[in-house]
């Protein structure tokens, strides 16, 4: 009866054990808030000229967006992972890129469009600052990625505006 006993309470725990390893942790509708980012990318300026490449793919299970960027002269690379934060209920974006860069952002999708920003910081000038970067679904498939410096609040400079076409 002991081992009998054993033995049933260990394909308990078992069946327990295999249910959790097989379950789907960022299956909900805001882990997928992003998908439309997903994909291979030429990236054109807004004069029309080729601003680099970008691949978009879903890793860990399709619990990460993972990005990686190459500069159309080739000498700018640049890698993010974003994810959704279940514990804060937002997106957040995680960039290190190949010149020291790095960049972490939070926010949400609102309609068409991602919108994630980075907490307020001091730029040289001593102003506090902070960036903001949307991604927007076109109707026709296209992304426009639009980064955006807000300085004390209200001054806005463009530091990116790109639109994301497939690569066929």
């Amino acid at each position: 009866m002991k081992l009998s006993f054993t033995v049933l309470l260990f394909l308990c725990f078992s069946s327990l054990f295999f249910a959790q390893e097989s379950s789907c942790s960022c299956c909900t509708s805001n882990h997928n808030d992003f998908d439309f980012w997903i994909g291979s990318w030429r990236v054109i300026n807004k004069d029309g000229t080729l601003a680099g490449t970008n691949i978009i793919q879903k890793i860990q299970d399709n619990c990460i967006l993972k990005e990686n960027w190459t500069s159309a002269k080739g000498n700018f690379t640049g890698t993010s992972f974003n994810f959704y934060n279940g514990t804060t209920k937002q997106w957040e974006q995680l960039w290190i890129d190949n010149q020291g860069g790095n960049l972490h952002l939070k926010g949400s999708r609102k309609e068409n469009q991602m919108i994630l920003q980075s907490e307020e910081s001091i730029n040289k000038n001593g102003q506090p600052f902070y960036n903001r970067i949307s991604w927007t679904l076109n109707d026709d498939g296209s992304v426009r990625q639009l980064w955006e410096t807000i300085t004390n609040n209200k001054d806005i400079t463009i530091a990116f505006d790109g639109l994301y076409k497939k690569v066929e």
